[in-house]
């Protein structure tokens, strides 16, 4: 499908700015962020306070797609000072804006936060639901629950995307057995909501952000036959020292 004009909320953030640098000069971007000290003049950007209607509304202003990153990323996220106002209240103003400015597609960043909750050894798949371990898991389950509420009347189609532990891995390393399960590279995460913003979808969705790892914390077999997301990386294969290029 035409993505359309696309705007990344949180762009300056780790995973907003690495979608733009990847797919900056490919896709149609708007970038917004509360500091907008660094994007580039060359990309088209704007300060944006999801806590602000009224800004959001002005952010989705002839915008086809939505890629929500904009959120307070701190698992120990006070809830009255931040969860509730940024994470569940801004959630809330840009999905209102964006069904009332005509957006087409809304990508979610929900949190693997969100199921948290279930054992350690079990493998949560995509049609499960959400099961918080934290008030901030319980701030991406209400997004997720907002996101599908607002696909029903099928006129904006809505992915929840549930992110697990972005972040490097070198050779040698040791992580705890969770964070390596839910484990996802850069590369994967942005190839990952390229996906979403392409997929031929329609509804509402849960897909899972992790890589392949030899133990995946969440199942992505939906997610690929969803979006067709094709994950490079292992984290296992990565600490052992056999990455791949």
């Amino acid at each position: 499908m035409s993505a359309g004009k696309i705007l990344v909320t949180g762009a300056a953030g780790r995973i907003g700015s690495a979608f733009w640098a990847a797919y900056g000069d490919e896709l149609d971007l708007r970038l917004a962020d509360v500091d907008v000290n660094s994007f580039p003049d060359s990309v088209e950007h704007l300060a944006l306070d999801i806590r602000d209607l009224h800004n959001c509304l002005a952010a989705c202003e002839g915008i086809e797609t939505v890629i929500h990153l904009a959120a307070d990323p701190n698992a120990d996220a006070d809830f009255m000072t931040s969860v509730l106002p940024v994470n569940i209240v801004g959630t809330y103003n840009m999905l209102v804006a964006a069904k009332a400015q005509g957006c087409k597609r809304f990508i979610f960043a929900s949190s693997a936060q969100a199921i948290e909750g279930y054992p350690k050894d079990v493998q949560v798949h995509e049609c499960m639901a959400p099961r918080p371990g934290n008030l901030y898991g319980v701030g991406k389950a209400f997004g997720e629950a907002l996101a599908s509420m607002y696909a029903n009347d099928g006129l904006m189609t809505t992915v929840a995307v549930r992110i697990a532990n972005v972040a490097e891995f070198h050779p040698g390393e040791t992580h705890s057995p969770r964070d390596v399960a839910a484990f996802i590279s850069y590369r994967d995460v942005v190839a990952l909501l390229k996906n979403c913003v392409e997929a031929e979808l329609s509804g509402f969705h849960v897909v899972h952000g992790v890589s392949n790892n030899r133990y995946k914390r969440l199942s992505i077999d939906k997610t690929k036959d969803v979006v067709g997301y094709a994950p490079r990386d292992d984290a296992f294969a990565i600490l052992e020292g056999h990455p791949v290029s």
